[in-house]
């Protein structure tokens, strides 16, 4: 009996396109300039069923988990972090500890990345608490 293939999927839509694009580009800027601080990046946009987490940065016994936003404006990107999106870094980070539980690790924090274009971004320590 032959297989049925299944339909292609539909294009994305091109203002998503360029959303992504965005997301990705702000996250290298971030990415870069947490390097600069003295950061070391242990991984980038790591999804589990519970969230998604878009840097992890280590600096010693430091572990820092980043979200990044992308906006037209640092004030813009700065409102855009809603409690919902707290609370599912949150959880998604608890799942990540669970994972590496090999890791030396003595102080968690989660930071914000702010970045607009033609701006160096404003990374926000401790941005918000869990």
């Amino acid at each position: 009996m032959p297989r049925r293939r299944k339909p292609p999927l539909p294009a994305p839509r091109p203002e998503r396109v360029v959303a992504f694009r965005t997301g990705i580009s702000a996250e290298n800027r971030a990415a870069a300039f947490l390097m600069a601080k003295g950061f070391r990046i242990v991984t980038r946009r790591w999804k589990c069923p519970l969230g998604e987490i878009d840097i992890v940065a280590r600096r010693g016994p430091l572990l820092v988990f980043v979200e990044v936003k992308a906006r037209v404006s640092l004030e813009e990107a700065a409102e855009s972090i809603t409690l919902r999106q707290q609370r599912r870094i949150a959880a998604a980070a608890e799942v990540w500890l669970a994972d590496h539980p090999d890791a030396k690790i003595r102080d968690i924090r989660f930071d914000a990345m702010l970045v607009a274009p033609w701006r160096f971004p404003r990374h926000i320590a401790a941005a918000f608490e869990t």
